[in-house]
């Protein structure tokens, strides 16, 4: 299994996971042409896309979505609350409700992880295929312990590191708008995502990347200083540490 993350940001997310003949997006929070060109770059054909998952209906994780659709026509899989707002942007596509937390797609498992943001329905995802896993979470405000067992010694985690607490208390957004990104429906810190991955990495991880990193309240160098400290302090070890960009793809990254 490997992953491209295509896009990482509040301009725009989609992840592409590669396990077998089976090729998936999560979410499509950037236009058609540049997932196009993404996709092209990797020498994938869009009609090989067989499915796409939502995470949740913010614009920046479905932007593209009504385009694609019509032009290439993959399932969508997504809970009914998701489905019940896809539907307000787009009347008609081709979908597959999950009621549970366990399905398949072809050669992927994917196991739903609730998330906690402001808007209905949010969740994140535990992938597996070819006997690896990885651990796809962004736009929360926490995640809650429950999870935590099902969420530990995964091999790949793509996980939010939104904000420097600091950063975002000393700028210029307005109060209300600080207090929603801090809040339990909001974003994870830096430090938020650090401490979740300290808990999280086992032996079988061998990558994390750090992803929706926030444009005015983050820097690159603090999200990666932040979770080396963290991970130093409590003395676990991970290979490599990967920053997601906003419009720009990642290299191909083995699960």
């Amino acid at each position: 299994m490997r992953v491209c993350v295509l896009s990482s940001g509040s301009k725009g997310n989609s992840v592409l996971i590669e396990s077998g003949n089976t090729k998936v997006l999560i979410d499509l929070g950037v236009t058609k042409s540049y997932v196009e060109e993404k996709l092209e770059e990797l020498k994938v054909d869009p009609n090989e896309i067989k499915a796409i998952l939502i995470t949740h209906t913010h614009v920046d994780h479905i932007q593209g979505l009504k385009v694609f659709l019509k032009k290439y026509n993959p399932k969508l899989y997504v809970n009914k609350v998701i489905l019940s707002l896809l539907h307000e942007y787009i009347e008609d596509f081709d979908y597959e409700l999950y009621e549970t937390s366990n399905f398949n797609i072809e050669d992927i498992e994917i196991d739903v992880i609730k998330t906690s943001h402001d808007v209905k329905g949010s969740v994140g995802f535990i992938i597996k295929g070819n006997d690896r896993s990885l651990v796809y979470i962004t736009d929360t405000g926490y995640i809650n312990n429950k999870y935590f067992a099902s969420l530990s010694n995964h091999n790949l985690y793509i996980m939010e590191s939104n904000h420097d607490t600091e950063m975002l208390m000393n700028g210029n957004y307005p109060f209300h708008l600080k207090q929603r990104i801090l809040s339990d429906k909001g974003h994870l810190s830096n430090a938020d995502a650090s401490f979740y991955l300290s808990e999280f990495i086992g032996d079988k991880t061998n990558t994390i990347v750090l992803a929706h990193l926030s444009d005015d309240n983050n820097t690159y160098e603090k999200a990666l200083n932040t979770l080396t400290g963290v991970l130093n302090t409590k003395n676990k070890k991970v290979k490599k540490v990967l920053i997601a960009k906003q419009k720009q793809r990642t290299d191909w990254i083995e699960v």
